[in-house]
């Protein structure tokens, strides 16, 4: 995800793990056994010599260590080699001017890949033109873009106001609620949401992208999309999304920030909507909501009030202050001026946070909103081992301070013959299930805590406020709320997910907490300090839990219906001369220290787990990362106590295997003010596809004129594309001899 505020909106007073230390219910070592072992790693071909090993054995991984770096370029090992596949602005249609990177567009930008480009994936076209399993010389990328604080680079003086050259936006301030031209807003609109582009491999082995592909086509925030879920509450769920533009609350327009993703089992493509709260503007003097209105927004961090003044900084883009006779920017005013919700656009808010779902391979097929998965700020929804016969698992982390883990389980049992079955096998297996968020006990068991209004309170404290649910389908639209009533642990940010292919087992980012205190940690949460040599500003504090961690759980019998697991941590973010005792804990060194892991993915086909940065914390030291680790399993190293100053008792927690330089490495460190996110592979692993987001994003606009000082200039620098300012991109990495990846 790209940087944004300290969004801390969740005050619910759930019980921490010094409250918690029951006594254990259940035995680790046998729960961690009674799964998959350590010789299911002998189904991944780069380990398959190994057949069962243990942890002395693991294999090594098979490149040297990338240097930390502050240099303006992308930085691999030697033998490695990248292409740009594409970058923001380039055309998806023929119709459309080759892009300037000077912002001298006149088009809408609702046929040229979007921006900050995060989670993506790759889906094989087949003989038929179908979705294929098995690799092929085509394919398409479906890649989210997230968020549009660089959106003053679209426009030739950056962004305006009533003509005039306004302030930079972004996420810790606001627009100044002036009148915007309505080309710029169109622009900043449109480049939301999901690029699909067609891309090829050449006889070089090289994967270009093809302009003009019938499969071209952009998901972004003006698309119609269906609202789905269960088709017991989903009149109920309808109620909540009724606006002026769908009166009966069946569809919804438009999909804003999307960040992590997922890919469903039968080739279909999960855009999870994250930092969408930041804007709805409620104009001086304007019509107030309702009370509990109010309470859902608190909770999300939605404005809930007029502002005080025309001018005052919201975290709104002035979207609405565009005139319109359909209501494309209208929508953006979230005040209540009619006599009911089908009159104005007061429920906007609720048609976004969740995933949605779309066929990157049927530009025909209508996007679906799967409600019945939870409304949040969605990041990642990775489905677990399939199994037939079996229900699926989607994990799925909600980006903010002091949020939760959440999984949802299909009713629908696997059948591979929906392999292909596009949006109807997402209706089959998305709109009816259970929806639970993540208890991590003290002694190193889990729960799933069910959903259902049934197992609730009547009521819950958010903030001032107290609110009631009404049905199930408020539920599953103010999915944070129930997860606070049902007693779920708040964690350090959980971000992307990722499931072990060896052995099921699943992995989430903590990337950062800046509220996490020496008073408030808890086992899974278990680090407060202070990064005393880091970067320390508005954006990354240096204090709390700076440098993030990964968190990883077993099912019980490894199951998706589980209602139990088990868990430790499997690395803790640090710099490498850190407190060893204290902060670093994975005992990182030069090769492999890193911060606030973000991006998480395992490939396939080299068992390699990916773990990607987006870090204001160690930045002064080296730009963001990618790096490579073979891991084991939980329960594979063990117990540890960390004394956080002001803490009054140290606080205990489960550690897996120290990796070493062997098993974690930095393989990439990426551009000036960038983001490593998004990553997939071709080739059997031969080729990797990874996201470079925001390069530059620290360049300021200034003067009269709107000038520029730019913190990055790539990939222009690096031979790509015309002008100087800097584009996210998409990046196809090789090794020079065509050998697989990492290994």
């Amino acid at each position: 995800m790209a940087h944004h505020p300290v969004d801390d909106c969740n005050d619910a007073p759930n019980e921490h793990f010094q409250d918690v230390l029951e006594k254990a219910r259940l035995n680790r070592r046998d729960i961690i056994r009674g799964g998959f072992g350590l010789a299911a790693l002998s189904t991944v071909p780069m380990l398959a010599a190994c057949g069962g090993m243990t942890e002395g054995d693991l294999p090594s991984l098979g490149f040297n260590a990338v240097g930390k770096s502050l240099a303006d370029g992308v930085i691999l090992p030697d033998g490695y080699t990248y292409t740009v596949v594409h970058a923001t602005g380039d055309r998806l249609s023929t119709d459309i001017a080759a892009y300037s990177n000077e912002g001298r567009e006149t088009d809408d930008w609702s046929m040229r890949v979007g921006d900050h480009h995060d989670g993506m994936d790759i889906f094989f076209i087949g003989r038929n033109g179908r979705y294929s399993e098995k690799s092929t010389d085509r394919a398409v990328l479906a890649i989210n873009h997230e968020s549009s604080a660089d959106a003053h680079f679209f426009h030739p003086r950056g962004q305006t106001t009533n003509g005039v050259n306004g302030k930079k936006f972004n996420q810790f301030g606001g627009w100044d609620q002036g009148k915007r031209d309505m080309l710029e807003v169109l622009k900043e609109i449109n480049h939301h949401g999901v690029s699909v582009a067609e891309v090829e491999r050449g006889k070089d082995g090289r994967w270009t992208y093809k302009v003009g592909s019938a499969y071209n086509r952009r998901v972004n925030g003006q698309t119609r999309m269906r609202i789905t879920g269960p088709a017991a509450h989903l009149r109920d769920i309808q109620q909540f999304m009724v606006t002026k533009y769908a009166t009966d609350g069946k569809f919804s327009r438009g999909t804003l920030n999307n960040c992590g993703h997922g890919k469903t089992p039968w080739g279909t493509y999960l855009a999870c909507e994250e930092n969408w709260a930041a804007y709805w503007y409620m104009p001086p003097g304007s019509a107030d909501v309702d009370e509990r209105t109010k309470a859902s927004r608190a909770r999300y961090n939605v404005i809930g009030a007029p502002v005080a003044s025309p001018t005052a900084l919201v975290g709104s883009q002035g979207w609405a202050s565009v005139s319109d006779t359909d209501d494309r920017f209208a929508r953006f005013n979230v005040s209540a001026p009619a006599a009911t919700p089908a009159g104005d656009f007061r429920n906007e808010p609720n048609t976004f946070g969740f995933n949605v779902e779309i066929d990157p391979l049927d530009r025909k097929a209508v996007p679906a909103k799967r409600v019945a998965m939870g409304r949040f700020a969605h990041e990642a929804a990775v489905c677990g081992l399939p199994e037939k016969g079996q229900p699926l698992a989607f994990y799925m982390g909600c980006d903010s301070n002091n949020e939760y883990i959440y999984k949802f389980v299909s009713k629908a049992k696997w059948d591979p013959r929906d392999v292909g079955g596009g949006m109807a096998a997402g209706d089959k297996y998305l709109n009816e299930g259970k929806l639970y968020a993540a208890k991590f006990n003290a002694d190193g068991s889990g729960e799933w805590l069910e959903l259902d209004i049934a197992k609730l309170p009547a009521s819950f404290p958010v903030g001032t406020r107290t609110y009631t649910f009404a049905n199930q389908a408020d539920v599953l639209v103010n999915t944070r709320i129930a997860a606070s009533a049902a007693g779920a642990t708040r964690m350090d940010r959980p971000e992307w997910g990722a499931v072990n292919p060896v052995n099921g087992e699943v992995y989430f980012t903590l990337t950062n907490n800046s509220t996490r205190t020496a008073a408030g940690v808890d086992a899974a949460n278990p680090r407060a300090y202070t990064d005393g040599d880091g970067r320390t500003d508005g954006r990354n504090p240096g204090r709390g839990n700076p440098n993030g961690h990964i968190i990883r759980f077993r099912e019980a019998a490894g199951a998706s219906t589980a209602t139990e697991f088990t868990w430790d941590i499997f690395l803790f973010g640090a710099e490498d001369n850190s407190d060893g005792n204290n902060v670093n804990l994975s005992k990182l060194t030069a090769a492999n220290d890193f911060s606030s892991p973000d991006g998480l993915w395992f490939s396939k086909s080299t068992g390699i787990c990916w773990i990607q940065t987006d870090d204001g914390s160690f930045t002064d030291e080296t730009n963001c990362m990618l790096l490579a680790a073979i891991p084991g399993e939980v329960g594979d190293g063990g117990e540890v106590s960390i004394s956080n100053v002001g803490g009054t008792v140290a606080q205990k927690t489960f550690l897996g295997a120290t990796l070493g330089e062997a098993r974690l490495r930095r393989f990439l460190v990426g551009p000036k003010g960038s983001e490593i996110t998004g990553l997939t592979e071709a080739d059997d692993g031969k080729t990797i596809f990874v996201n470079i987001q925001h390069p530059g994003e620290d360049t300021a606009a200034i003067g009269t004129n709107a000038d520029f000082t730019f913190q990055s200039t790539w990939p222009s620098n690096a031979g790509y594309g015309p002008g100087k300012r800097p584009r996210s991109a998409t990046i196809a990495i090789r090794r020079k001899d065509g050998k697989p990846i990492g290994v």
